[in-house]
This record gives structure tokens, sequence and C-alpha cells, in this order.
């Protein structure tokens, strides 16, 4: 049943304007990068900050959205013997992944036309690919369990977009400010914990990385490489992702079990 309501929830967003606008946006974006530049390298390095932020902001507002107006459907299903967990969890599932379809879809297409294949920058276009779809499964699922909790429409939008614009920049700003407070004092181990409570900070780092250009982080940068440049911190920091993801299901799953619709 769960892959029933996946489907719908797909084909009802792909169907949508706001989908072919999200996949015609990253079209557009990509090939006017490389039409003006010529190393895939650099168009990676550019579109990475496009990724990290526009891709956690269209989750959000994107996830919020169509759950509250989807709410008739979804009460016609809760009349029916169906799970909860198995209705939202595939509406969930369902608007993750067409979003990351325009996502790759829309990224994916001018850079094959241009010859990524034959690119040394295949893997780290891969990694950026990788990053920003788990931010999709990461901020929907956030919208969906903010949604669940505040039933207010305006006050469950107003804390989505709070919640983006803190794991956005607010958090950056906080970690500086600790930085700079605390510079006598070792911080190196603080900086990486931290870093692991921000799932945008910890995608950018693995991109950079990646493309090794760490070096323009100063310090930072450096105790970064130490940690994330080796296998078990490329493990740790994908497994803290996917540890991101599942913890909006968490909530909605416990949310689910007490709410009364």
């Amino acid at each position: 049943m769960i892959l029933k309501v996946l489907k719908y929830s797909f084909h009802d967003l792909n169907r949508s304007r706001w989908s072919a606008v999200y996949l015609l946006f990253y079209l557009a974006l990509g090939s006017g990068l490389l039409f003006l530049n010529n190393d895939l390298s650099r168009a990676v390095v550019t579109l990475l900050n496009v990724v990290i932020v526009l891709t956690p902001l269209i989750g959000t507002v994107l996830g919020i959205t169509w759950f509250n107006n989807a709410s008739e459907f979804t009460e016609l299903l809760l009349a029916q013997p169906i799970r909860r967990t198995t209705i939202i969890l595939g509406q969930y599932l369902g608007l993750s992944l067409a979003l990351s379809f325009s996502l790759v879809v829309g990224l994916g297409l001018p850079f094959l036309a241009y010859g990524l294949i034959r690119s040394t920058a295949i893997f780290e276009f891969l990694l950026l690919l990788g990053v920003g779809v788990l931010l999709s499964f990461i901020f929907v699922g956030l919208a969906f369990a903010i949604a669940l909790t505040h039933e207010n429409r305006v006050k469950g939008f107003g804390y989505a977009i709070l919640a983006w614009l803190f794991f956005a920049v607010l958090y950056d700003g906080l970690f500086l400010i600790a930085l700079v407070s605390f510079s006598e004092y070792p911080l190196e181990r603080f900086a990486l914990i931290a870093t692991f409570g921000n799932p945008i900070d910890l995608s950018r780092i693995l991109i950079l990385l990646k493309l090794d250009i760490s070096a323009l982080m100063g310090y930072t940068g450096a105790v970064f490489a130490r940690f994330f440049g080796t296998p078990l911190g490329m493990t740790l920091s994908l497994t803290a992702l996917l540890a991101w993801c599942a913890l909006p299901l968490l909530h909605i799953t416990w949310k689910l079990r007490r709410k009364d619709f």
C-alpha cells in the first residue's frame, strides 16, 4: 500500500508546475554554467552553494505546502483501513523522490551532454547530486514533522522557514561566534562535533574536501581535512546525513501514534 501512496504523491508533484519550474531552473543553471565555463570542476564549485542552500529551501517550502494542500486527500485515506504511518511515509517518499528526480535530471542532462563521463570531475559531481538528494529527504522530512506538530498552517509554515533559516544562516553565525569567543582554547573537537549538528555544513565540507580546496577554509580546513578526508571520516559523515534523514521520520512516527486526526 505504501508504494501506491508513494506513486500517487510522486506523479501528483511531477504534474504540478512547481516541479517543472524546479527542473527547468536546474537545467538552465547547469547549461548556463557550462556555456560560460569550460571547466567542469569549477562548474561543480559554483553549483555547490546553490544546491546546498536552494535544495533545503525548496524541500522545506514544497514539503509543508504540499502536506497542507493534500490534507483533504489524507483524511480520505485515513478513513480507509490503512495505517497512518503508511499514508504519511508514502507521501513523504513520493515528494522527496519527485524533488530528487528534478534535481538529478535538471543538472545531469547538461553535464552528460558536456562530456561528464569522460571528465575527472565525475565523482565530485555525483557527490554533489548525492548530497542534494539527501538534503531533499532531510528537509522534506523536517517540513512534514513541523506540519504534523502545528495544525495552524501559517504558524507551521513560519516554523518551517525558521528551521531552514537556522540551518542555512544562523547556525554558521553562532558557530563562528563560539570559535571567536573561545579562540584561546583548543576547539578542534568542538568544531568537528558541531559540524555534525548541521546537515548543510556537513554537506558543504564533504564536497569542498573532495574538490581538494580545503585550503580556502583556513585553519579549520586543515582540521576537517585530517578527519573528513579519511575513509572513516567519510563513512561517519555519510552515516550522519542518513541519521538526519531518519530523525524526522522517527518524530513523524511518534507523532502519528498520538495525533487525533
